[in-house]
């Protein structure tokens, strides 16, 4: 089974069942010693885009938010047997055709990435993608409250709902992770790792 690594803000870690690893946005804590087989970028801020502190070999195959949007087309990627598809992510503070979220099928469990972004309309698109993990953000500055995640959350539906990117200038804050109300949500902390299961829905 693949397994998820919360390394804190945006950043996680994914080893795949057969042992590839894939980092999303990495920046935060650590567990980057492991040779990446895919990196992927929502957005160029420099809190999503520590590339240097990842283990790259010349077979690393690194995706961008320009690569994944382009010419106004959301791309999808098949890579190290897992399969990407990016989606909108946009906000005030990020501009639309520079970011992007990723969904990602590895081993049978899909996962949301949704990068910095707002509640958007386009998320309620993904409530028929049937996601297992939403990764949301809830910093309430650059992107959604709590409580604008918890809404997001309910109208995507995922089976688990897991928070990150907290309040500027904090990699954890407890409290504000408790604000969450989804039903859905549980709780990461950062060098957490779980492993990942489908949820089995009906």
């Amino acid at each position: 089974m693949a397994t998820l690594l919360y390394q804190g803000h945006s950043s996680f870690r994914i080893c795949t069942a057969d042992g590839k690893y894939i980092y999303i946005d990495p920046f935060a804590g650590e567990g980057y010693d492991k040779p990446a087989s895919l990196v992927l970028i929502t957005h160029e801020h420099y809190d999503h885009n520590a590339i240097d502190k990842i283990t790259l070999t010349p077979r690393t195959i690194v995706i961008r938010s320009r690569d994944a949007y382009s010419s106004m087309i959301y791309r999808d990627f098949d890579e190290c047997g897992v399969h990407i598809h990016a989606v909108p992510a946009y906000n005030s503070h990020h501009k639309k055709a520079e970011c992007v979220g990723y969904v990602i099928d590895v081993d049978g469990v899909r996962i949301y990435h949704a990068g910095d972004t707002d509640n958007i309309p386009e998320m309620k698109d993904l409530f028929v993608r049937q996601i297992d993990y939403a990764l949301l953000p809830i910093d309430g500055t650059y992107t959604m409250t709590p409580e604008e995640a918890t809404k997001a959350a309910i109208e995507i539906n995922p089976v688990h709902m897991i928070a990150m990117h907290m309040k500027p200038g904090m990699l954890w804050d407890y409290p504000q992770c408790m604000e969450v109300t989804a039903p859905m949500a549980m709780l990461m902390k950062p060098g957490e790792e779980i492993t990942l299961v489908h949820g089995g829905r009906k």
